[in-house]
């Protein structure tokens, strides 16, 4: 039972891993590229969609990462699993202090009713979210090791 556990919380966080590491260094450069105010209509979508589904997911994430940790307490890895565990609560902290504020302003915005920094808070979103997938990486790294 505690392997199916190892597998599928690692699974599920390298899925998460994939979906915001394509999110920073694909979607939204290609999003950024586009002419006009084409881009930030792909962003403000992604937003509510992502906005919708991530929370569910990192807290998810985290939740099987605890489960792992604790009912694999004396087991190989373990410490591994409780760290990346820990980086998971910094990743969630982190998305609530700094990443969902900045989210839920971009899903409001429409191309008549934008700020005038608005390219800045782009910006400032697109720099904590490559820290928190950095973060995110390092946690699933150390599950992987787990593993081994």
């Amino acid at each position: 039972m505690l392997s199916a556990l190892e597998v599928f919380t690692t699974v599920v966080v390298g899925v998460m891993v994939g979906v915001e590491f394509s999110v920073a260094f694909f979607v939204n450069p290609i999003l950024n590229g586009l002419p006009g105010d084409n881009g930030l209509r792909g962003r403000t979508h992604g937003a509510r969609l992502l906005g919708a589904v991530m929370p569910v997911w990192y807290i998810g994430s985290l939740a099987l990462s605890a489960v792992w940790a604790i009912a694999g307490w004396h087991h190989h890895g373990a410490g591994l699993v409780a760290t990346a565990a820990a980086l998971l609560i910094l990743s969630v902290v982190m998305s609530i202090l700094l990443l969902v504020p900045i989210n839920n302003r971009v899903k409001t915005w429409t191309a008549d009713g934008l700020p005038a920094d608005w390219k800045q808070q782009m910006n400032r979103w697109d720099r904590f979210h490559y820290v928190r997938v950095a973060v995110i990486i390092a946690a699933f790294a150390l599950m992987v090791a787990a593993l081994a």
